[in-house]
């Protein structure tokens, strides 16, 4: 007598929850006829898994179905999709943030795929020092314009070709380890927040971003225009911190005004015409 194969979709009902956990953080939404549909339950059953799950904080119930929870980080993007996306904005924002480097400079950039759009934009200054922990970076640079490049050790993330681990390096010297103190640091977030500072999706990428911000004497934060206001897991700083906020359009008046009132400076490209 043949045996039945158990649908795939019609699991238990912790099984069931976890899944319908991971559909939402990774879609961003989902609606209650949709869960019903796809996991071959009534809706009745998906309202009350969804209002468990809210209640664990693990999504946040709408009506009519689930978003993500706020502080449930994003499914990060590969390295290659994060290159493709927002071209435009990234080429606007390298070229600005680029201005604030001069001849002589020592110049820290982290991970984030807009500091190689800053990067591209170095071509004509000269003795430049690099410090950085994007393993993609070094080949974005122009020979001429560079004296050194130093790479952070740590821990090797393959999907954002990063290292994560402390700003220093290893000296060959008794002391063991040598400190740094760069002239400026263009730090990469997702997200930006009067009240909620800057932030990005990773406790870990936070924790060197706040490092790499404590080692240099000014600091640009970089962020495209379609992340302000917003506000992700792991906060960077503090809305004042920075010297610089860095982006690819005008932001509205009342993110100017804070930033003003709190001493940051803001630029963007000026508008075409």
């Amino acid at each position: 007598m043949p045996t039945s194969v158990p649908d795939p979709e019609r699991t238990l009902p912790a099984g069931r929850k976890a899944r319908i956990a991971s559909l939402v953080s990774s879609v961003g939404e989902a609606t209650i006829p949709e869960l019903a549909a796809r996991f071959s339950v009534s809706v009745d059953t998906i309202r009350r898994d969804l209002d468990q799950l809210h209640a664990e904080g693990v999504v946040h119930r709408t009506r009519g179905g689930a978003i993500r929870s706020p502080d449930t980080p994003k499914p990060e993007l590969s390295i290659d999709a994060r290159r493709s996306a927002h071209i435009e904005e990234k080429a606007l924002i390298g070229e600005v943030a680029a201005s604030l480097v001069h001849d002589g400079m020592s110049v820290m950039l982290n991970a984030g795929t807009t500091c190689l759009a800053v990067a591209r934009c170095l071509g004509d200054r000269r003795d430049l020092i690099i410090a950085t922990n994007n393993l993609l970076l070094p080949a974005e640079l122009e020979h001429r314009a560079i004296r050194n490049v130093y790479l952070f050790g740590g821990e090797v993330r393959l999907s954002a070709q990063a290292t994560i681990g402390p700003v220093r390096f290893d000296s060959s010297s008794a002391h063991g380890e040598s400190s740094v103190l760069c002239d400026i640091a263009f730090i990469t977030v997702g997200a930006a927040s009067v009240d909620g500072g800057f932030s990005t999706g990773s406790l870990s990428e936070a924790t060197m971003m706040r490092e790499m911000i404590e080692h240099a004497q000014q600091v640009v934060l970089l962020v495209d225009g379609s992340k302000l206001g917003k506000r992700l897991f792991a906060q960077v700083c503090e809305f004042a911190r920075p010297d610089y906020l860095v982006t690819d359009r005008e932001p509205p008046a009342d993110f100017l005004r804070a930033a003003h009132d709190q001493g940051v400076t803001v630029k963007f490209p000026a508008p075409l015409g």
